[in-house]
């Protein structure tokens, strides 16, 4: 059975924002490129995903040239790069006919957000009927504000609210909800067998 890696919005957007010095997963970037190499030695699918939000005027407008993968980030001649509008991979792309048109019977997901784009991907696979795993150190998240915190929260007031949801704590609930329902849960090394 084909497996594909399919690699969520590792992209420059999230590095232009001040959130980004509070990622939780220092590792999150050699991880990713880990699993890209050992996927491409497998003969894996690689499919890479960024997200966009046309018009915004934010960091995932295109228009303002952050939609592009992390630099260092470079895809093969035959991997195919998705651009969401939506939170997972598949609502508003040509994700599953990709997958289809491939022969990928499993897919493998890593990126950024562990509990937004990546979890939310998972499901949807999951749904689909793929058997997902889910890299949970190959994805980064950060700390989530309380859900009556000021849209425009500085990271300096966010990390001193009490309410924040640590990155910690969304990352263990986010492996909970998945494990033996969405996904296997693994870590880098033990995927590669390392």
């Amino acid at each position: 059975m084909q497996n594909a890696l399919i690699v969520i919005d590792m992209q420059e957007s999230f590095r232009v924002r001040p959130l980004w010095t509070t990622l939780h997963n220092p590792a999150l970037l050699d991880n990713v490129q880990r699993l890209v190499d050992a996927a491409r030695r497998r003969g894996d699918e690689v499919v890479w995903v960024l997200h966009a939000e046309e018009g915004s005027g934010g960091e995932f407008d295109p228009a303002n040239g952050h939609v592009r993968l992390i630099d260092g980030f470079t895809p093969g001649k035959d991997e195919p790069i998705i651009v969401k509008s939506s939170h997972n991979a598949f609502s508003t792309t040509n994700l599953q006919q990709v997958l289809t048109m491939r022969g990928v019977g499993s897919v493998t997901v890593c990126g950024i957000r562990t509990e937004q784009c990546v979890e939310t991907t998972a499901r949807v696979a999951s749904d689909f009927g793929y058997p997902v795993t889910f890299v949970t150190d190959a994805t980064g998240t950060f700390p989530i504000p309380h859900w009556d915190a000021p849209a425009d929260i500085s990271v300096g007031d966010l990390l001193a609210d009490p309410r924040t949801l640590a990155a910690a704590d969304v990352v263990a609930r986010t492996e909970y909800a998945l494990a033996g329902r969405f996904a296997t849960v693994t870590g880098t090394d033990a995927y590669l067998g390392g």
